[in-house]
C-alpha cells in the first residue's frame, strides 16, 4: 500500500489541482483563485482560454501549456520543475482535472517523485447533473465518452446494461443522437433516460423521458451544447442474477465453469440458455466450437 506522507516543510514545490468553472463564473472558489494567485506556474490545457479566466479574477500568474498532444514531453518538464521547488496549478479548460481532462499522467509522475499533490474540490459536470437527474444518485458509474465507434459503443452498452447503477456519460452534441439511438437498442424502448445540457449557464436544460423519446427528441431537434447522459440502472439485475448465478461470465464461460464445476455438457448447456432464454441449440453448437 502506497501513502502519501504529510508535507510540512519541504525543498519541493506542490501540485495542485485545481476545478475551474464549467460555465458560470461564479463557481469559481475563493481558495481557487488564491490558489492561482500564489502558484509560481499555471499548467493549462489551453492557455488562451484558462486567460480569460486569470484577467476576470485578476490573476498575473504564468501559465505554461499542458495538453493532450504534448504531455509526453511536458511532464518531465514539470516534474522537473516541482523538485526544483516550483508551486504548480494544473487547470482544465472546465471542470476536475483529469475527469475526460488532461492531468492523471501529471499525478502519477509527482506521486512517483515524492511530490506533494493536493486536490481543490470544485464544479464537476457529472455530479452537478446527476443530482438532478430524476435518477438514483447511488450508487452510480462515471463512464466518461464512449468509444465512438458503432460496434464498439455498442459493444460497451451492452456490458452496462447489466449493471444495476446508473451510468453517467459525457456527450458532444453532433454524436448524441447517434449515442441515444444506441442506448435505445441496447436498454430498450422504455427505459430511462436524463440528459443534461449547458450546465450552470443561461440555457441550462435538463431532459428527462425513456429511451425512445430521448432519442426521437434528438433526431427532431438541433442539439447545441455538451451534454451530461444519464442511465437508469438495470432494476432487475439481483433477479437476474438468483436465476443465473453466473451472468457476469459470457453464455460459452457460464457453461465451461458449469462443466468444470461437475455438471454434464447438455445439462451445463440447458441451465444457461433456460436463464438467459437462449437457443439451447445454438449454445450447444458454440460451445462445442470452442472447446
Amino acid at each position: 500500500m502506497q501513502q502519501q506522507r504529510s508535507y510540512t516543510q519541504t525543498d519541493t514545490g506542490t501540485l495542485y489541482l485545481v476545478p475551474t468553472p464549467i460555465g458560470n463564473l461564479e463557481d469559481m472558489t475563493f481558495r481557487a483563485v488564491n490558489t492561482l494567485k500564489s502558484v509560481d506556474l499555471i499548467a493549462a490545457e489551453d492557455t488562451r482560454h484558462t486567460q480569460q479566466l486569470l484577467n476576470q479574477f485578476d490573476i498575473e500568474t504564468k501559465q505554461i501549456s499542458f495538453h493532450e498532444h504534448n504531455k509526453e514531453t511536458r511532464i518531465p518538464e514539470l516534474v522537473a520543475k516541482l523538485v526544483d521547488g516550483v508551486n504548480l496549478a494544473q487547470v482544465s479548460d472546465a471542470g476536475m482535472p483529469s475527469i475526460s481532462d488532461p492531468g492523471h499522467e501529471l499525478v502519477l509522475a509527482a506521486i512517483a517523485a515524492d511530490i506533494q499533490v493536493v486536490p481543490l474540490p470544485g464544479a464537476s459536470a457529472g455530479i452537478t447533473s446527476l443530482i438532478a437527474s430524476g435518477l438514483a444518485p447511488q450508487p452510480f458509474t462515471f463512464y466518461g465518452f464512449l468509444p465512438r465507434k458503432q460496434s464498439e459503443q455498442v459493444k460497451a452498452l451492452t456490458v452496462l446494461q447489466n449493471k444495476p447503477e446508473t451510468i453517467l456519460f459525457y456527450e458532444a452534441p453532433h454524436r448524441l443522437a447517434k449515442t441515444l439511438a444506441n442506448i435505445q437498442t441496447v436498454y430498450g424502448d422504455a427505459h430511462e433516460v436524463s440528459l443534461a445540457r449547458e450546465l450552470t449557464k443561461k440555457y441550462e436544460e435538463f431532459i428527462r423521458g425513456t429511451a425512445a423519446e430521448l432519442a426521437l427528441w434528438a433526431k427532431e431537434n438541433e442539439v447545441r451544447g455538451e451534454f451530461v447522459v444519464m442511465v437508469a440502472g438495470n432494476d432487475q439485475v439481483e433477479e437476474l442474477a438468483a436465476a443465473d448465478p453466473l451472468a457476469e461470465l459470457t453464455p460459452i464461460d457460464a457453461v465451461k465453469a458449469l462443466v468444470a464445476s461437475g455438471i454434464k455438457t447438455t445439462a451445463a448447456v440447458k441451465q444457461v440458455s433456460k436463464a438467459r432464454q437462449l437457443d439451447r441449440q445454438t449454445l450447444y453448437q458454440e460451445f462445442e466450437e470452442q472447446k
